[in-house]
C-alpha cells in the first residue's frame, strides 16, 4: 500500500503562483511514476503532469510551459509548481503514485482556486 498526502492547495490571483506537494508513504519502492490530476466541477479527472522514476516528465498541452513537475530522487515527495495560473485551472488537485504492476493510488486531493 502507499499513502499520499497533498499540499499547498489554496486561493491565488490570475497570473501568480502556487506549488503543491505531495508526500508518499508506505510501499515506495513499489512505485514507478508520480502524478498529478485535476477534477473541476462536472468534468472529469484529468492527468495535469506525470513523472517517471527514471525523471522522465509528460504534461496536459493545457499547462505545458506553464506548471513543472518534480520529485526527490526517493520518490517520497513529488511537486507541482504553478506559474502563470489561469481561471480555468481552478480544481481539485488529485496526487498519484502508479505501481509496477499497474495499481494506481490516489491522495485526498487539494483546492486550488484562481480568481480572475
Amino acid at each position: 500500500q502507499v499513502q499520499l498526502v497533498e499540499s499547498g492547495g489554496g486561493l491565488v490571483q490570475a497570473g501568480g503562483s502556487l506549488q503543491l506537494s505531495c508526500a508518499a508513504s508506505g510501499r515506495i519502492p513499489s512505485i514507478s511514476a508520480m502524478g498529478w490530476y485535476r477534477q473541476a466541477p462536472g468534468k472529469q479527472r484529468d492527468l495535469v503532469a506525470r513523472i517517471t522514476r527514471g525523471g522522465t516528465t509528460n504534461y496536459a498541452d493545457s499547462v505545458q510551459g506553464r506548471f513543472t513537475i518534480s520529485r526527490d530522487v526517493t520518490m517520497k515527495m513529488v511537486y507541482l509548481q504553478m506559474n502563470s495560473l489561469k481561471s480555468e485551472d481552478t480544481a481539485v488537485y488529485y496526487c498519484n503514485a502508479e505501481s509496477w504492476n499497474s495499481r494506481d493510488y490516489w491522495g485526498q486531493g487539494t483546492q486550488v482556486t484562481v480568481s480572475s
